[in-house]
This record gives structure tokens, C-alpha cells and sequence, in this order.
């Protein structure tokens, strides 16, 4: 199934078998699950997915692949190829305990990230193929240097493991850059713990915009110094240096005062 790979959809198709056996065995697929594949590509995740998945969907943008998709797979009864944007895509349409996997193109990683965090609760895990320096702001700890705003806004939401890491010549073409795989799973938690989302994003968007000033000043519009204080954070601290839950902590608190 070859085909020509498009700068405008990012597409680097992986062409190495070992890289594509240790994905699936990180995924562990069962008869009991529903598979979701964003950006199949040639397909060479998809088949041995839908070898070991109850059912597999496959959302894929490019039109040409997903009329050779249709044709390859139009012998197996459990797989659906979805010829839509993952961007817009209604993932909860296909059911709940859905297992997500994908080699993401780059270019969409980020906002389509958020787009599944937001349609969480019909998720069990996710299984993405991404840059690495965006599988390291993702998983990095409270005062490395790549810990931020992705980290922490999805941090707020999913329990985050780096895999492993894929070099470039795994792909076709290779990309520049050194890819990872990362496992993202709901925080079960979320939910009761986060007061208001909203308030959080802005609080957590608001420090990072001025990530060398202290909090005293980054947050002068949000709390003051005594109130980071009352809640054990240290106002003369960067925004770097703040654990999740801290930012959590602030954001109910603040979420909770009377206007």
C-alpha cells in the first residue's frame, strides 16, 4: 500500500516492524476492546490492532488512503474506517473504555490532545507516537526546564508515561526530529477535584506568559501574596517550580471565594 506522504497532513509513515510490534504490545489489545487508530496511514498499525481488537476504528483525513484502507480491510468485519478530521471527530459516538492510539501528525498533536482530554470519560488509555520534546513538556516534573503549561493542563486530567523514544529512520520519510511513545490514561479524580476548569486554564496561562517573573507578580491579578502563602505556596517561586496539585489547590480556592 504505498503512497505518496503529504507535507499539508504532516505525514511520516513508520516503516519499522520492531518499532511497530513494541507499540502494539504497550497498547496489549484484547477481543474485549474497541481500538481507536487516528491517522492509520498505510495501515501498518491497523492490521495487526485489528488482529487482537473486538473492534477497531480508524479516523483518517486523506481521502486516497482512506479509499485504500476500505479496500484492505473491507474483508475484516471489525474494523470501521472513518474518512473524517480527527480534530472534529466525535470520539464518545463509539462507545465508552475506548483504547486511542496513533502515530499523531505533528503539526495537530497539541490541540487534538485537548480535543480527547475534553471527551475523557468514554476513554480508558491513549498510545501516541509524537515528538519527543513534546512527550518530555508533557511527562517532565515540577522544576525541569521543559515542565509547563502542556504538562500541567494535562497533567490536570491524565496520568502521563514516556514509553519510549523512535528515531528518525523508523519513518518514511524520517522526520527532523526524535520521536517518543507516551501513555496517557484518565485521572478517575478529575472530575471532583477540579472546581473550575476555566478559572485553572486562566490561572495556569497567566503565570506561564511571564514564566521568569515570580508568582507574586505573575499572579498579581489573580491572588495575592498571602493568599499563595495560606496555601503553603511560596510567592517569590517561578511558575516552573509549582506542582499540579498546587495549581489545582489555587484555582478551587480561588473558584470557591464570593465575587
Amino acid at each position: 500500500m504505498a503512497h505518496q506522504p503529504r507535507k499539508r497532513f504532516g505525514q511520516h509513515f513508520l516503516r519499522d516492524d520492531s518499532v511497530i510490534q513494541r507499540i502494539v504490545q504497550s497498547i496489549g489489545p484484547s477481543q474485549a476492546d474497541t481500538v481507536v487508530e487516528i491517522g492509520p496511514g498505510e495501515g501498518v498499525l491497523t492490521a495487526p490492532l485489528a488482529l487482537r481488537a473486538g473492534q477497531l476504528h480508524a479516523v483518517e483525513l486523506d481521502r486516497d488512503l482512506v479509499s485504500a484502507l476500505q479496500q484492505r480491510f473491507a474483508p475484516a468485519s471489525n474494523v470501521t474506517i472513518h474518512a473524517a478530521d480527527a480534530l472534529s471527530f466525535d470520539f464518545t459516538a463509539l462507545g465508552t473504555g475506548l483504547r486511542i492510539a496513533g502515530n499523531l501528525p505533528y503539526n495537530i498533536s497539541t490541540p487534538l490532545l485537548f480535543h480527547l482530554v475534553q471527551q475523557r470519560h468514554a476513554i480508558r488509555d491513549m498510545h501516541f507516537m509524537l515528538q519527543k520534546e513534546v512527550v518530555d513538556r508533557m511527562a517532565a516534573a515540577p522544576g525541569s526546564k521543559t515542565y509547563g503549561r502542556l504538562g500541567i493542563m494535562l497533567g490536570c486530567y491524565m496520568h502521563i508515561e514516556h514509553l519510549f523514544d523512535v528515531p528518525p529512520e523508523a519513518f518514511e520519510p524520517p522526520p527532523r526530529v526524535i520521536s517518543a511513545v507516551v501513555r496517557l490514561m484518565p485521572r478517575a479524580d478529575a472530575d471532583r477535584s477540579i472546581a473550575d476548569p476555566r478559572l485553572l486554564g486562566n490561572i495556569v496561562n497567566a503565570a506561564f506568559s511571564q514564566r521568569r517573573k515570580t508568582l507574586r507578580n505573575a499572579l498579581r491579578n489573580f491572588a495575592t501574596p498571602e493568599t499563595l502563602g495560606h496555601l503553603g505556596i511560596d510567592p517569590g517561586d517561578r511558575p516552573e517550580q509549582i506542582a499540579i496539585a498546587d495549581w489545582i489547590a489555587l484555582a478551587n480556592y480561588l473558584a470557591s471565594r464570593p465575587n
